[in-house]
C-alpha cells in the first residue's frame, strides 16, 4: 500500500513539474512580440532515490549486483533565460536602439537605482531627456565646453532639439588644391589708360600730380570743363581674372585730391600695391614721351588678376542725378620709371583663385577671396605669392585683408609660407574686431599640372542655428546637426556587461537588476570591452521561437496528461485495495 500511495506522491510531482513547464511556456509564447524579450528555459531534475537494496561488489567467485533504487519523482532544477540577441528589425524612430551583442542599456528607476535592460524602445520627454517607455531616465555620458565626450559620472542623457547655439567666428581655414609648377612664371598685368589729362582752365591747383584737386582736372582737349564737380557721387566696378568686383562708391569733396582718386581704383579694383611687379601695380599719373598725362591702372600679374571694367568705366552721377562717364580707360602701356621697360596690357602668368565664406563672431558671413600667383622659380623650387581680400573688410584701407608667400622645394612639398593670417576689419558691425584668420595652406601641394586650383577643405566658423536632427552612432555617440549645417556632440550612450547574464534579477517589464551571482555591473560604451554596437532607429525583437515553444508546449501538456494517469492508475489500485478487504 505504502507503494500505492509513492505512486500518488510522484505522480503529483510530474503534474506541479509539467504545470511549471506549461506556465513557462505560455509566458514565452505570450511575450513572443514584446521587445527584447529573452524567452525561459525550464530544466527538470529528479527527486531523491530510496536505496532498497545496496550493490554488492564482485568477487572470485560471485559477479556483484547492482543497487536497487526507486525515484521519488521530478523537480525543477531552475528556470533560466535565454540572453542569445534577437533579430534586429528597423523602425526609422531615430529614438530607437538596438544592441547588436552583448550589454545592456543602463536607465535610472523612479528610486534612483541603477537598473538594467535591452530595450530600446525610448522617447524624448517634455525637457528633451532620453527616457523608456516606463519614464526612466537612460543613463550616459555629457559633453564639456569643447564638446568632448567626459567619460566619468553618468547623467541623464539631454538631446535639446530646438535649442539654438551661437555663432561661432572663424579662426582657421584649411585650404587644398595644387599650384601649378609648370606654368610660366606671371610677368605680365593688365593695363588701363585714361584719355589724356590736364589742368582745367582757371584751376586752383598749380601742378599736375597727386596733389591736383579733383575739381581741377580736365580732359586734355577740353580744358575749360572740370571733369568732376563738389557733390558727385562716383561708382566703379569690374572684373578681376573670373570674379565680379563690387560696386565702390566715392563721394567728392572741395579737398579730394588725384591721389583719393587712385586709392579709390586701387582699392575697388584690389590692387595690391605691396606686391612686387613688374609692372609696379598701382593706380599713377602717367606722363608719356610727348608730354600727355593719363591715369593710368596697372594691375597685379597673373591671369587671375585681369582687370576688365564696364562699358561705362567710372561712373559720375552729379547731384542732379545725371549720370557721365568722365575716364573711360581703356588698354594702354606704361614705361616703368624704373627700369624704362614698357609694358602692354595683359595679364599673363600661372595663376590660380577661391573665394572663402568664413564668419565674424556675430555669424554674419565674410567673403574671402583669395589669389595665388606664380612669382618666381629656382633650381631649389617655386616661390608663389598670394593676395586675400574681402568686401567686408571695414574702414578706409580697402579690401586687400593679407598677402603672403608660399615656397615649394622640387618635390612639391610646401616648405615655409608667410602672410597666412589675414585680418578683417569689423569696426563698426557691432562684431568683434578684427576677424583674424590663419590660412592653412599645408594641403596645397606644388606639383606640376594641366591647371592650379585651390579649394577650401574646411573652417571652424558658424553662425548661429537650431538644433533641428539627430542621430546615435553605433557606439552610442549623440551627433546634433543644426540649422546652420554645423554638427556637435551631445552625448554618448552607456552600456552595462556582466560577468554572469543569467544571475540577474528579472523586474518585469524588460528591467533587470544585479543579483548576487550576476557580478558587478561593467559600465562603459558600445563596441568596447566586450559590449556590442548600438544601432539607432531600429529595435531588437524577442528570441522566442514559437516552433520551439509549440513543441515544448505539446511535451508539457502530455507530460501533465501521464502524471495524471498515473495519479489515476494508483488510485484505481487502492480502490481495489480496499475493496479486497471487503
Amino acid at each position: 500500500m505504502s507503494s500505492a500511495n509513492s505512486a500518488l506522491y510522484i505522480g503529483l510531482s510530474g503534474l506541479d513539474a509539467n504545470q511549471q513547464y506549461l506556465n513557462v511556456t505560455g509566458n514565452n509564447i505570450a511575450n513572443a512580440n514584446t521587445t527584447a524579450f529573452k524567452a525561459s528555459i525550464v530544466q527538470f531534475l529528479p527527486q531523491f532515490y530510496t536505496t532498497d537494496q545496496a550493490g554488492t561488489a564482485p568477487n572470485g567467485n560471485f559477479g556483484g549486483t547492482n543497487p536497487s533504487q526507486e525515484g521519488s519523482g521530478t523537480e525543477i532544477a531552475q528556470v533560466t533565460q535565454d540572453f542569445s540577441g534577437g533579430a534586429i528589425s528597423n523602425t526609422g524612430v531615430p529614438t530607437d536602439l538596438a544592441i547588436n551583442g552583448n550589454g545592456f542599456f543602463v536607465i535610472n528607476s523612479a528610486s534612483g537605482g541603477q537598473q538594467y535592460t535591452r530595450d530600446g524602445e525610448f522617447t524624448l520627454n517634455d525637457s528633451d531627456q532620453l527616457v523608456t517607455s516606463g519614464g526612466a531616465f537612460v543613463q550616459g555620458y555629457g559633453v564639456n565646453a569643447s564638446g568632448n565626450i567626459v567619460q566619468g559620472a553618468l547623467t541623464n542623457l539631454t538631446i535639446p532639439i530646438g535649442q539654438t547655439t551661437s555663432a561661432t567666428p572663424t579662426q582657421n581655414v584649411i585650404l587644398a588644391g595644387n599650384l601649378n609648377s609648370g606654368g610660366n612664371i606671371a610677368t605680365g598685368a593688365s593695363i588701363l589708360s585714361s584719355q589724356a589729362l590736364a589742368l582745367k582752365t582757371g584751376a586752383t591747383s598749380t601742378t599736375l600730380d597727386g596733389t591736383t584737386l579733383l575739381t581741377d582736372l580736365a580732359s586734355a582737349g577740353t580744358p575749360g570743363t572740370a571733369l568732376f564737380n563738389v557733390g558727385d557721387t562716383l561708382s566703379l566696378s569690374g572684373t578681376q581674372g573670373s570674379r565680379d568686383l563690387p560696386t565702390a562708391s566715392m563721394t567728392v569733396t572741395a579737398t579730394t585730391t588725384v591721389t583719393d582718386l587712385e586709392n579709390f581704383y586701387n582699392n575697388a579694383l584690389n590692387i595690391n600695391t605691396a606686391t612686387a611687379g613688374p609692372p609696379a601695380p598701382g593706380t599713377t599719373l602717367y606722363t608719356d614721351a610727348n608730354g600727355n598725362t593719363f591715369l593710368d591702372v596697372v594691375g597685379n600679374t597673373g591671369t587671375q588678376n585681369s582687370l576688365t571694367l564696364g562699358s561705362t568705366g567710372l561712373t559720375d552721377t552729379s547731384s542732379t542725378g545725371t549720370a557721365s562717364s568722365p575716364l573711360t580707360q581703356t588698354s594702354g602701356s606704361f614705361v616703368d620709371p624704373t627700369s624704362g621697360v614698357t609694358y602692354v596690357d595683359g595679364a599673363t602668368g600661372e595663376s590660380a583663385a577661391t573665394s572663402i565664406t568664413a564668419y565674424d563672431s556675430l555669424g554674419n558671413p565674410i567673403t574671402i577671396n583669395l589669389t595665388a600667383v606664380l612669382q618666381s622659380k629656382s633650381s631649389t623650387g617655386d616661390t608663389w605669392s598670394f593676395t586675400a581680400t574681402s568686401p567686408q573688410n571695414q574702414g578706409t584701407a580697402g579690401d586687400i585683408v593679407g598677402s603672403g608667400t608660399l615656397t615649394y622645394d622640387t618635390n612639391g612639398n610646401l616648405v615655409t609660407s608667410t602672410g597666412t593670417t589675414v585680418s578683417i576689419d569689423r569696426t563698426g558691425t557691432g562684431a568683434n574686431s578684427p576677424l583674424d584668420v590663419k590660412l592653412n595652406f599645408a594641403g596645397v601641394s606644388g606639383d606640376s599640372s594641366s591647371t592650379s586650383d585651390i579649394v577650401m577643405n574646411n573652417q571652424d566658423g558658424s553662425p548661429s542655428g537650431t538644433l533641428s536632427t539627430y542621430s546615435i552612432g553605433e557606439d552610442g555617440t549623440i551627433t546634433g546637426t543644426f540649422s546652420n549645417g554645423s554638427t556637435k556632440t551631445l552625448g554618448q550612450v552607456a552600456m552595462a556587461n556582466f560577468d554572469n547574464d543569467q544571475g540577474l534579477v528579472d523586474n518585469g517589464d524588460n528591467i533587470y537588476e544585479a543579483g548576487a551571482n550576476s557580478g558587478a555591473a561593467q559600465i562603459g560604451v558600445a563596441q568596447q570591452n566586450g559590449a556590442g554596437s548600438i544601432q539607432s532607429g531600429a529595435l531588437e525583437q524577442s528570441n522566442v521561437n514559437l516552433s520551439k515553444e509549440f513543441i515544448n508546449l505539446i511535451i508539457a501538456s502530455t507530460g501533465f496528461s501521464a502524471s495524471s494517469k498515473v495519479i489515476t492508475t494508483s488510485d484505481e489500485l487502492l480502490t481495489d485495495l480496499i475493496n479486497a478487504q471487503r
